[in-house]
Parts: structure tokens; C-alpha cells; sequence
């Protein structure tokens, strides 16, 4: 171990050894002193203490896990970002900013307000919130949570029923004791469970109806992760803290349910070290087809709300079609389950929907400003970022890869199917087909076929799609090639910059990076090359087009491609894309850094502007009078240009 990671290891060690010695007093001065913990700002953003000392250990502990600030002038969430090893190993950023972080050049900064609510639950008191009936709904796998829990529950401001699925024998005998000797919980019910279904599935089976007699739950299970050499409860610890131990939180939780009768479900916004598009369905929209036919469930969008990880508030009369059921744990898919694309993956996610759909409003507590909302959009808070930093983040690798399309080319219509719409409204006239809906039909169909035949292995070009277009329709493969080559003019035609990524690219390389570019599409690489031209750029890159040489991201085999040549370089590499899945989670699944982005119309639905589900499919009108809008509010593919 060299000296300078030894300093590093032993000023960490120290920075543990501080928030567990009568340290806390001194620290408390110092920050004081340096204007980084404000007792009034921190009062007013997350409810009053005994005293200022009280307010500072709030800080000290809920900062290991949550992006609460101290004051206006540190914030917690980027110095953790930042810092990771600060973060692995559990330590409150801030004292370690004073003692030793500003010494070291570590980033700091004041305040980032990366999402502002639209609105604002204020809570208020009510003659009726302590009488309301709450059942606690705990799922137990790990036996040191029963304590863990107990903690919790032995400071809830009202009395519970306790609801307990035990992963063995002894975590409920101890769960029962435990819990039954508090004095605010009424009952203890247990159930001995299966390993099926996960944190869902236990208590559906053993508890649902029962559910539906309390005015409100609350659903909690123990969850750790084991990496970094150390065990891992932050995600945990961010839930709990703002589910049922924080005790101006919960109990702003109480009156807000007993003053508002149409909320129906609350969750902190999404655990903010979570991948930034945490929120979006990802493979899981066919695994809630049931729920779609079963509660006329809307899925259009790619983001959605839901309580990531599972624990929630909710009146149980909002979820009733989920409780008023009789379950088995065969209902459930069997074990082992992937890591994402399950039926429990899209049942966490249509809890909200669910809620909206009985009638009832979702409410959030976003941690960072200490308020409660009803705003949707907070699920855009972790796409705050300006371009300068965006620039930053890029540039701390050697090889920076981009994808294309919605990347750093958008369309001027931002519909991906107009130019095959536009060829065939000129076929149409020309009597090839009967309507420009019919071509693109038929167009997409031989693109289909085409793949069928390789068994969707490799990828095909579109020269290939329309000479299957012509065995089809019995025409000439020349002039079919023809259409091909239309098709990709009115494409080019309507090519337009992402002119602040555009502009990163070129940055990038001022500044010695090397740049790729990764794209699957049907087009050749000479075509992506006169598309790359046109939307101005001018520096040397790389370029992996999947038609050119047979292996495509979302199959994964073009990131086994590109991870080996990572590899025999040796130099660090990151990818930049707006495809959830092929640009982020399977990328990330090969062992490569990727910062996912929003493409137009993903930040158009999540900016809560015109909600436009007639895009899936439009009409003519329809793409030339939103198209233009929705390419240009997504030029910069993040909040904060």
C-alpha cells in the first residue's frame, strides 16, 4: 500500500473514530465557525430540536445515507458523489469535509437546487391523526433488522399493529417478543414464509384482506447489499429515515393522510445514488400486461413513479385491487430472479398508478429542500446537470463513446418513422401502395423478416430490408434500392445537431479524448458518416455501426466487442446514451462506466408538459405540430441548460 492511499485509509478511520467519541461538540463548533451547519436554515427545512447540538447529530447521522444539507453552503449529495470511498464507508461527509476533504482538494460546492416542486403539502395539525389505524407490514430476512426495526418503532408517535413475514422460525419468535414488549404496538401477527415472491409475495399471502380493515400501512422490508468490503444499508437507512424513523417526517406523513383524504400512496423520492434512470420501466412493461387489462392501467410512459424498493405509505383501500385478493406463493415466480424483468418488478411499479387509478393522489418527500409535494416530476431530479458539467464528468476518461441518435442527432420532427411516412406518401402517388401507412407497414414488416431469417442474430442494413421489400411486391431490387436510398435523404434531410453535445464532442477532443460512436441502426457506416457531417462534426472518432459489423448493443454482443478492445487499450472509458437498456443497464452489465441521458421525448413526459400518447403511433398533424417541440425542449438532454 503506497503512502498517500495509507493517509487516505488512516483520515477515514479517523473520520469513523469522530461521530462515536464526545467529538461531536467540537465538530459541531468548527462547522458553526466555518459557516457550513446553520441550526435555523437546517430547523427550517427539517423540523425543530431541543437544542442546536440535537439538530447537528440529525445531520451527522442521517448524511451516511441521505442527501440532507446542513446549511446553504455544503452540499451533501455532491460531496458524496464525488467522493465515493466517503460514501463506501459510511461516513457523514461533512465533518470529514472540515477535518480533512478541504485540505485534500476534494469537490465541494454550496447548495445545487437540482429540482424545485411546483407544489407544497404544508402540514397542519389535526384533532384525528393519532386515531388513525395503522398496521406496520415488515418483511424480515435478515435477523439483525427485528433490533434495527424495533428502534424505529419504539419512537412512532401513535400505536400500530405489527405485521411480521419471517424468513425462519427464530426471526419470528424474536420478532414477536421484540416487537410485543413495545408500548405503543397493540398486536403482533406473524407468519413463518416462503422464499417466493420476494418482499411482496409473504405478506399478499398471509395478510392482504386483513389489510384492508386499517386506514393506513406501512410496507418495510430489510434490504443490505455486501460490496466495497463492507456491508451496505445506505439504501435502507434513506427509506427508513423518511418511512418511519424521522420523527418530523412521519409525523407530517400522519396529518398529511388525515388531512387529505384523496392521498393515497407516499414515498421519498428515488435513493438518490440509484442509476438516474431508476424510475423508467425498462424491460418490464410486458410483465404488466395483466395489470393493464385487469385495472385499465395506463403504461405509456417510460417513467413512472413507483415507491424503488418497495417500501411505502399507502391507504389501503387505494391499492384494494391488490390486497382484495387471494394469494398463493405459486401466484409467484419462483426463485432465482433476474436482477431486473420479473412480474415483481412491474408490480413495485404500478403501485402508484394503481393509487391514481382508484382516485386517490401519490405525495413525495424530497429530502434535499425537507418538503413534501405532490409533483410528479421529481423523478427528474437526477437529470440536473449544466453542460460545464457535463463537460467535467465526460472528461475524466480517456475514451468517451457516444451514441447517435437522440444522443447528438436529434430529428427535426422527432418522430423516428416520418421519413419512411414521407417515401411512402410519394409511393403512394406513384400507385405503389395504397396510403403512406401501408408502405411504412409493409416497409418495417420486410425489416422484420429479414431479421427473423439471421434468427435476430447480428444485424442487417436497409439495403437488405428493401430487397425484401421487393421479393414481396414483385418489383425490380433496383428500384427498390432506390426507395432505400430516399428513405435515408428525407432521414438526412431532417438531421439536426444536439448542438450542446455536439459541442462537448468537440470539446473533448481540444482536450485529447478520444471519441466513438456506437450505434445500432439499419443504415451503413458511409451513411452514418454523411449524417455525422451534417450535424457538424469535424473531429476524429471511431465509429461501430451495427449493420456494418454484425453486432448490436441491445443484444449485448456489440459491448463484448467494444469491452475487449476496452480492455487491450487499457485506457478508462465511458459511453454516453439515451436507451435505457442497450446504452445503460446492459452496458453496465459488460463492466463499463455509462451516463444514461433523455432523449426528447422522454424529457418532454417527465417535464410534465402535454402528455402525448398519440405520438406512439401519429398521424401526419400530429408530428408536424409537436415533432418541432418536443426535438427542441430535448436538444440538451438534461435539466439545467
Amino acid at each position: 500500500m503506497n503512502s498517500n492511499l495509507k493517509k487516505s485509509v488512516r483520515r477515514i478511520q479517523q473520520s469513523l473514530e469522530m461521530t462515536t467519541k464526545p467529538k461531536i461538540a467540537k465538530a459541531f463548533k468548527e462547522a458553526k465557525r466555518l459557516g457550513l451547519f446553520d441550526v435555523e436554515w437546517y430547523q427550517e427545512h427539517y423540523g425543530s430540536f431541543p437544542h442546536e447540538l440535537a439538530a447537528f447529530e440529525d445531520y451527522l447521522e442521517k448524511s451516511k445515507s441521505s442527501n440532507v444539507n446542513p446549511s446553504a453552503n455544503f452540499d451533501t449529495e455532491l460531496y458524496l458523489r464525488c467522493n465515493v470511498d466517503i460514501y463506501l464507508n459510511g461516513i457523514s461527509p461533512l465533518p470529514h469535509y472540515m477535518y480533512h476533504g478541504r485540505h485534500e482538494g476534494r469537490n465541494s460546492s454550496r447548495v445545487v437546487n437540482r429540482w424545485l416542486p411546483a407544489t407544497e403539502l404544508v402540514p397542519h395539525e389535526t384533532a384525528t391523526w393519532k386515531s388513525q389505524k395503522v398496521a406496520i407490514v415488515l418483511h424480515i430476512f435478515y435477523p439483525d433488522f427485528v433490533e434495527k426495526f424495533a428502534q424505529t418503532l419504539r419512537k412512532f408517535p401513535t400505536s400500530v399493529d405489527v405485521f411480521v413475514t419471517a424468513a425462519t422460525k427464530k426471526i419470528e419468535r424474536d420478532a414477536t417478543e421484540t416487537f410485543g414488549s413495545l408500548d405503543n404496538v397493540n398486536q403482533v401477527k406473524t407468519a413463518l414464509c416462503e422464499n417466493r415472491g420476494r418482499n411482496f409475495g409473504p405478506f399478499l399471502v398471509n395478510f392482504s384482506k386483513e389489510l384492508l380493515e386499517y386506514d393506513l400501512m406501512c410496507h418495510m422490508h430489510s434490504k443490505k447489499s455486501l460490496y466495497s468490503g463492507r456491508e451496505q444499508t445506505q439504501w435502507f437507512d434513506y427509506l427508513n429515515n423518511f418511512l418511519l424513523k424521522d420523527k418530523h417526517v412521519v409525523k407530517s406523513v400522519l396529518r398529511l393522510f388525515d388531512e387529505h383524504k384523496e392521498l393515497g400512496t407516499y414515498y421519498p423520492s428515488s435513493f438518490w445514488m440509484m442509476p438516474s434512470w431508476v424510475n423508467h420501466w425498462t424491460c418490464n412493461k410486458p410483465h404488466a400486461e395483466g395489470f393493464v387489462n385487469d385495472w385499465g392501467l395506463d403504461i405509456n410512459d417510460d417513467f413512472v413513479n413507483y415507491p424503488v424498493g418497495g417500501m411505502f405509505w399507502a391507504r389501503p383501500k387505494a391499492i384494494k385491487p391488490i390486497l382484495n385478493k387471494n394469494y398463493q406463493y405459486d401466484d409467484f415466480p419462483a426463485e432465482p430472479l433476474p436482477n431486473d424483468g420479473s412480474w415483481l418488478h412491474a408490480l413495485e411499479r404500478v403501485i402508484g398508478l394503481l393509487a391514481e387509478k382508484q382516485g386517490f393522489k401519490q405525495f413525495f418527500y424530497y429530502p434535499p429542500l425537507g418538503r413534501f409535494t405532490t409533483d410528479k416530476t421529481q423523478i427528474s431530479s437526477s437529470y440536473y446537470k449544466t453542460p460545464e458539467q457535463l463537460l467535467s464528468d465526460v472528461s475524466n476518461f480517456d475514451v468517451v463513446s457516444f451514441d447517435i441518435f437522440d444522443t447528438v442527432l436529434r430529428r427535426e420532427f422527432t418522430y423516428p418513422d416520418y421519413a419512411k411516412y414521407k417515401l411512402g406518401k410519394e409511393l403512394t402517388k406513384l400507385e405503389y401502395f395504397d396510403s403512406a401507412e401501408e408502405f411504412v407497414e409493409h416497409r418495417n414488416n420486410a425489416e422484420l423478416a429479414c431479421r427473423k431469417a439471421v434468427n435476430f442474430e447480428g444485424d442487417i442494413d436497409i439495403y437488405q430490408a428493401y430487397q425484401q421489400l421487393a421479393k414481396q411486391k414483385g418489383i425490380a431490387e433496383e428500384l427498390a434500392a432506390s426507395w432505400a436510398d430516399k428513405e435515408f435523404y428525407y432521414d438526412l434531410a431532417m438531421a439536426l445537431p444536439k448542438d450542446e453535445m455536439v459541442k462537448i464532442v468537440h470539446e473533448l477532443n481540444a482536450k485529447g479524448r478520444e471519441i466513438w460512436f456506437v450505434t445500432d441502426i439499419y443504415y451503413t457506416k458511409a451513411q452514418i458518416t454523411k449524417m455525422l457531417r451534417k450535424i457538424g462534426i469535424s473531429v476524429p472518432y471511431k465509429l461501430f455501426v451495427s449493420s456494418d459489423i454484425k453486432k448490436r448493443k441491445d443484444a449485448g454482443t456489440m459491448w463484448t466487442f467494444i469491452k475487449q478492445l476496452v480492455d487491450e487499450s487499457g485506457q478508462s472509458f465511458l459511453h454516453v446514451g439515451d436507451n435505457v437498456r442497450s446504452d445503460a443497464q446492459i452496458c453496465g452489465d459488460f463492466g463499463l462506466q455509462n451516463m444514461h441521458i433523455l432523449n426528447p421525448m422522454d424529457k418532454w413526459s417527465i417535464s410534465g408538459l402535454a402528455k402525448l400518447n398519440s405520438f406512439k403511433s401519429p398521424d401526419e398533424a400530429t408530428i408536424q405540430k409537436w415533432g418541432p417541440l418536443i426535438s427542441h425542449h430535448g436538444r440538451y438532454p438534461f435539466f439545467g441548460e
